[in-house]
């Protein structure tokens, strides 16, 4: 249970959110929306207890388990199954029954002994805290996002970006948290594991605050909606499902039109009398009065809602370069023993449109990596072609430097520009003001995506490196991302598990990893790009 008392949430001199009180108790789930930019992330930080407001309190009661947009925890040598064990502080008793055993394994005489009756006690322990059960739910519910055992012996280090979130969702699901707050869980997930953390969600005891741009994740699961309006600080809140939430905005906007038109013509009656009357000496004391009126009548009605701005995206017009800027020749890429994929080639000629796809796990993002030299292949090269440069998209945001600020960032990928010009460009992704000065690491995931697309923007790039670029993005900004792939001139190389994303570039070939298939699109591998 979280108890919310008067809490205000500033970023920097900024305010996101005027005070304001509220509860969440078993059965309510929560669907938190608002603009990027708009302050979700950072009040649910707060809510988690992983930031302060600035004013009010939050009582919490109960375990709580939460989702940020970047996890980033767990020791990387750890093995995966052990950190979603850890939930339950499973992982220790484990780690204590395997080192029992492997002294069992090698031991003899009395150090056997000792490790046979410290395999017990371990055993012991295990099994009071849920033992076999508990490990058969964890795997169930890794299985259920996409994580089989092969995954889950894996050391986390050697995970992609979207299995070790998917990681820590199991670990927060295998909690037992009485409260969760999810901030987009969906990332990263394919059809499958969607549909089947909707149908949890739906029959989550507990209470929930999700933040989801997945608008049938919110008509599935929520049962109020929670509306964090950046322009007036507010958060408005609809005890209601997600489309009786819908259907209400639109009425209170009518409601507020007519309210307004009237108002507006009252008070324009009274100040017509008013200016008769001033004429008139022994009238100005009545005069001063109806004007007075006319204010108070505006003032006691509330204007229509400001629409929320949009990032205006357009990619860059891409500088000239050679009929192939980018090869990659019998790429390979290992992890130790564990091998990604092996002997892919490929070529990139200008212009062209391509789609990486694969299961979860498959090398797409490695392969990306690859390709912008941010990681070396185990095996193969990757040859830059006359004129190339590449501009990189990361799904983790790895090109941003968070120490820095949103202005020094930007500079970093447009050298030659001026001030002047880099303040313009970001102010069309919406940084403005003050927001130029802010370090990376305290924007949220949508502004993070907004900060990298105007860093492709001012880089000329004439190859595109695109990794999941519509994840955490409001339905507006995503269309604007959509309009920017469709009308790019140079090359794309795009990883998605958003169709709209590969309808909008309309791809000439697809590679499919780890086989490293290459082949001419056609609409048959449509069905294969949200699996992947």
């Amino acid at each position: 249970m979280l108890q919310v008392k008067d809490i205000e949430v500033r970023a920097g001199a900024r305010l996101l959110l005027s005070p304001v009180s509220f509860q969440v108790i078993n059965g309510d789930r929560i669907g938190l929306v608002g603009r990027n930019g708009a302050g979700k992330t950072t009040l649910t930080r707060i809510l988690a207890g992983e930031g302060q407001p600035a004013a009010g309190a939050v009582t919490r009661a109960g375990q709580l388990g939460y989702l940020p947009q970047d996890p980033r925890s767990g020791d990387p040598e750890q093995l995966a199954r052990d950190r979603v064990l850890g939930a339950r502080g499973l992982d220790t008793v484990v780690a204590r029954m395997r080192k029992a055993e492997e002294t069992m394994a090698t031991a003899e005489g009395r150090v056997r002994e000792d490790a046979m009756a410290a395999y017990s006690r371990a055993e012991a322990a295990f099994v009071a805290a849920g033992g076999y059960a508990a490990e058969s739910e964890a795997a169930r519910i890794a299985a259920n996002l996409g994580l089989p055992d092969r995954i889950l012996a894996q050391p986390l280090k050697t995970l992609s970006g979207g299995q070790r979130r998917r990681i820590e969702l199991a670990r927060i699901l295998f909690s037992d948290a009485d409260t969760l707050l999810l901030d987009e869980p969906t990332n990263h997930l394919d059809a499958d594991s969607i549909v089947w953390l909707r149908s949890y969600l739906q029959g989550f005891s507990g209470g929930l605050i999700v933040i989801s741009h997945d608008t049938e994740l919110l008509d599935a699961v929520v049962n109020k909606v929670f509306h964090l309006d950046a322009n007036r600080s507010e958060l408005d809140i609809y005890s209601m499902n997600w489309k009786r939430y819908l259907l209400q905005r639109e009425t209170d906007e009518r409601r507020r039109k007519r309210e307004l038109a009237n108002a507006e013509r009252k008070a324009s009656q009274l100040m017509q009398q008013a200016d008769k009357m001033r004429a008139k000496a022994t009238k100005a004391v009545a005069a001063q009065n109806m004007a007075r009126r006319a204010e108070k009548l505006l003032a006691s009605v509330e204007g229509e809602r400001q629409v929320d701005a949009v990032a205006k995206i357009r990619f860059p017009e891409p500088a000239p370069c050679g009929k192939t800027p980018l090869r990659g020749f019998d790429l390979s890429k290992s992890y130790g023993s564990l091998e990604v994929f092996t002997a892919v080639d490929l070529a990139i000629d200008k212009g062209s449109k391509v789609v990486i796809l694969g299961l979860n796990g498959a090398g797409k993002t490695t392969m990306l990596r690859l390709l912008s030299g941010i990681e070396e292949p185990s095996a193969g090269r990757v040859e830059l072609g006359h004129g190339a440069r590449i501009g990189y998209y990361a799904q983790e945001h790895e090109t941003l430097d968070v120490n820095r600020s949103v202005l020094s960032n930007m500079v970093s990928a447009s050298p030659n520009l001026g001030d002047t010009e880099v303040r313009k460009v970001l102010g069309s992704f919406l940084f403005t003001g003050d927001d130029v000065d802010k370090p990376a690491k305290v924007l949220s995931g949508g502004e993070k995506t907004r900060l990298a697309l105007a860093m492709l923007v001012v880089s000329a790039a004439n190859v595109l490196l695109l990794d999941e670029p519509t994840n955490n993005l409001d339905p507006a900004s995503r269309a604007e991302v959509l309009s920017a792939i469709k009308t790019y001139a140079g090359a794309v190389v795009l990883v998605t598990h958003d169709p709209g994303a590969v309808e909008a570039l309309q791809p000439d070939r697809v590679l499919i990893l780890p086989d490293g298939v290459e082949d001419l699109w056609s609409d048959d591998y449509a069905e294969l790009i949200d699996l992947a």
